[in-house]
C-alpha cells in the first residue's frame, strides 16, 4: 500500500511538474506578460497626460518653485509611507547612482523645467516635449543598454514623432515660445531618468524605484519648500490644490509606478513609443479642463499617431 501511494504521489508530482499545454505555455505566458506590461505603461501615459493641465491649475495657487518643491515633498511622503509600512530594505549601493539619475531627471528636472515653461506656454505647445520624448528615450536606451531596435521600429518612431511635432507646432502657429529652452531641457533630463528607471525596474519593483528616488529628494524638497513658500505668494483655490495633489500623487508617484513596471516588462524603447499618444491626450484634457480650443486636425493626427504606435508595438525592439 505504501509503495502504491508513493507511486501515486510520484505520478501526481510528475504530472504537476509537466507543462499542461506543452510548448505553447511559455508563449502564452509571454503574450500575457506583454499585454499586462502594455496596459501598465498605457496607464502611466494617461496619468502623465494630465500633468500639464494639472500644473496649470497648480500655478493658480502656487509659484513655479513652490509648486515643484511642495509636489516633491508630498510625493515623497506618500512613497516613504509605503516603503516604511512594507519594511522595504534600503537599495543596494550599486543601484544608488541610477536612482540619483532618476531623481534628478524625473523628480526634479522635468517637473521644474516644464512648470517654468508653462508660465508662458500653453499646454498644447508644451506637449511638444512629450511628443519628442519617446524618440529621445529610445535613443538614450539604445546608447545606455547597447541594444538596437529594428529599422522599421525607428522609421515608425520617427514618423510618429514628426506627426506629433508638426501637429503641436501647427497649434502654436509655427512659432517657438520663450519657454522652449525649458521644454527641450526637460526632454533630455526626463529621457535619461526614464532610461535609468526602466533598467532598475528589471531588478526591483517599479514602485520602489520611484519611491526611493522621491525619498532621496525629500531633504532638497523640504529646504526648497521653506524658501519658495516664503518668496512666492500662495493664492488658495480648489483648482490650485487639486492640481497640486494630482501632480504629486497621480503623475509623480502612481504614474511613475505603473510606467516603470510596464517598461520593465515590454522594454524601454517599446514602452516609450506609447507616449506618442500622450500629447493628444493632453490636448483632450486641455479642452475639458482648461477650455482650450481643439483644432479639427486633431482626429487626423490621432489616427496617424496610433498607426505609428501599432507599428512600433508589432515590430518591437530587441531587448
Amino acid at each position: 500500500m505504501r509503495a502504491k501511494n508513493s507511486a501515486t504521489t510520484g505520478s501526481a508530482i510528475a504530472v504537476a511538474d509537466s507543462p499542461p499545454h506543452g510548448p505553447y505555455t511559455a508563449a502564452s505566458a509571454a503574450r500575457h506578460g506583454t499585454r499586462r506590461g502594455t496596459l501598465l505603461a498605457s496607464l502611466g501615459v494617461v496619468a502623465f497626460s494630465l500633468t500639464f493641465p494639472s500644473t496649470v491649475w497648480g500655478l493658480e495657487s502656487f509659484g513655479p518653485w513652490s509648486l515643484v518643491a511642495v509636489r516633491s515633498v508630498l510625493a515623497a511622503v506618500v512613497a516613504g509611507s509605503f516603503l516604511l509600512a512594507l519594511r522595504v530594505p534600503l537599495p543596494e549601493r550599486r543601484h544608488r547612482g541610477s536612482l540619483l539619475v532618476v531623481a534628478a531627471g524625473v523628480v526634479v528636472g522635468f517637473p521644474l523645467l516644464t512648470t517654468l515653461a508653462l508660465r508662458t506656454s500653453t499646454t498644447s505647445h508644451a506637449a511638444v516635449v512629450v511628443g519628442l520624448l519617446p524618440l529621445t528615450t529610445a535613443a538614450f536606451a539604445a546608447v545606455r543598454t547597447g541594444r538596437r531596435p529594428s529599422r522599421t521600429f525607428w522609421a515608425a518612431a520617427l514618423a510618429g514623432a514628426a506627426v506629433v511635432l508638426g501637429f503641436t507646432l501647427a497649434q502654436s502657429g509655427g512659432t517657438l515660445s520663450t519657454g522652449d529652452l525649458y521644454l527641450f531641457g526637460a526632454l533630455l533630463v526626463c529621457a535619461a531618468g526614464y532610461t535609468e528607471g526602466g533598467r532598475l525596474a528589471r531588478v526591483m519593483p517599479g514602485w520602489q524605484v520611484v519611491g526611493w528616488a522621491l525619498v532621496m529628494c525629500l531633504p532638497l524638497g523640504l529646504v526648497g519648500s521653506a524658501f519658495a513658500l516664503t518668496a512666492e505668494p500662495v493664492r488658495p483655490s480648489v483648482q490650485g490644490f487639486a492640481g497640486l495633489l494630482w501632480v504629486a500623487a497621480g503623475s509623480t508617484f502612481l504614474g511613475l509606478w505603473v510606467w516603470y513596471r510596464g517598461m520593465a516588462t515590454i522594454g524601454i524603447a517599446r514602452a516609450s513609443q506609447l507616449q506618442l499618444a500622450q500629447p493628444l491626450l493632453t490636448l483632450v484634457w486641455s479642452v475639458l479642463l482648461l477650455a482650450e480650443p481643439l483644432s479639427p486636425t486633431a482626429p487626423v493626427a490621432a489616427v496617424a499617431v496610433l498607426v505609428c504606435i501599432a507599428v512600433t508595438q508589432r515590430t518591437g525592439a530587441r531587448r
